[in-house]
């Protein structure tokens, strides 16, 4: 198992990869080019220089002695177009044209090096919550989702809201560039079902993972978040026959999964430890993380110790060691802690603190019940 730590890149993360290097335990940071829209070809000169400075070191960390080194493997994430979901040209651009360019990608990223790329499949929004600073008794923050206010909400509005409250980092799944065309992805939706999505998600996957297969690049499809359907657009990838049928629609392995444990977990009705147990042989990536339920089917972020909150993430470590787990984990989600809820505020669920102690929570699982 090798232990990962997400990061936004230079200019846009209020976590440094010094910060991210001093964190014991932490081999692999977690990537992506933020300012790329869904749809567009990576460059590989854009990918080597990211690489590049995620891998090396300066002069000047070597005057301080600094040797550790961190690698570049696993990307999070390569976006999916809305064309490719909805089979059709969206956008002012086709399936076709949309998934060329992400075969593109996917070739110059495993030529560069990288093992993993994750990706979601989730209709219009990405991940969704109400509240992205919710005060939590211990005076920290930590994002929290309110069914009560979803029920009331429009998607317009909830897309003026999550806008304001990210301030000048960039929001993955809340890109304004792509939001800007709210009008016609919604009038594109109407009338698409489940198995409708799931026929277009089997093309995509036909036809990148050959792509993946000749330079070694496994993909991981993330969970739902929440995994549940929103504003009567279909989720295909929320419960556990809905992973069954996504990694039934091509055999290789290298079709597989991200198991998010607490986006998978925002449905009381799943069960995590099961899923990590059932898919071992096809989990590339893994977060793990934990959430606390509570009445209505809301919820809230909460640290990532197993007695907080109603994952067992104990469980998830102990079936994680007893297989030998070869894939990437990181933390996820953590509370902002201490100063990130004063002057250091950072993006939503990605400051340092609560994340940096997520990750020694897991890794002491693993060491005991890997001894």
């Amino acid at each position: 198992m090798k232990m990962g730590f997400r990061w936004y890149g230079e200019g846009n993360d209020t976590v440094s990869l010094d910060d991210i290097r001093q964190i014991p335990g932490v081999q692999t940071v977690v990537w992506s080019l933020h300012h790329k829209q869904a749809g567009e070809v990576w460059e590989e000169a854009e990918i080597a220089a990211e690489i590049a400075t995620i891998t090396g070191l300066t002069d000047e960390h070597r005057s301080r002695g600094v040797t550790k080194t961190l690698d570049a493997e696993v990307v999070e994430s390569v976006n999916v177009h809305e064309s490719i979901k909805l089979g059709t040209t969206v956008l002012g651009m086709s399936r076709d044209e949309a998934i060329a360019n992400y075969v593109t990608t996917i070739e110059r990223l495993g030529r560069a090096g990288v093992k993993v790329v994750c990706y979601n499949f989730m209709p219009v929004f990405d991940w969704l919550r109400t509240d992205l600073f919710h005060p939590l008794p211990d005076g920290s923050t930590a994002l929290f989702y309110d069914q009560k206010v979803v029920d009331g909400l429009t998607p317009e509005k909830l897309i003026a809201d999550m806008a304001a409250g990210t301030g000048a980092l960039t929001m993955p799944g809340w890109e304004p560039e792509r939001l800007a065309h709210f009008a016609e992805l919604n009038e594109a939706y109407q009338g698409v079902t489940h198995g409708d999505m799931y026929a277009h998600y089997k093309y995509f996957l036909d036809a990148v993972i050959p792509t993946c297969e000749e330079y070694d690049v496994k993909l991981g499809v993330h969970p739902d978040d929440p995994a549940f359907d929103l504003f009567g657009w279909p989720r295909v990838v929320s419960t556990k026959d809905d992973l069954a049928t996504v990694l039934s629609l091509n055999d290789s392995v290298y079709n597989g999964l991200t198991l998010c444990l607490g986006s998978f977990s925002s449905n009381p009705e799943a069960a995590a430890v099961d899923a990590v147990r059932t898919f071992m042989d096809r989990i590339h990536f893994t977060h793990v993380r934990n959430i606390k339920h509570l009445p209505g089917g809301s919820f809230t972020e909460v640290g990532h110790r197993a007695s907080e909150g109603s994952v067992d993430t104990i469980g998830i470590m102990k079936a994680y060691a007893e297989a030998g787990f070869t894939g990437y984990v990181r933390p996820d989600h953590g509370r902002h802690l201490w100063d990130e809820n004063t002057t250091r505020r950072p993006r939503p669920g990605y400051g340092l603190y609560d994340r940096a102690l997520g990750t020694q929570y897991l890794l002491g699982l693993w060491d005991a019940f890997r001894s």
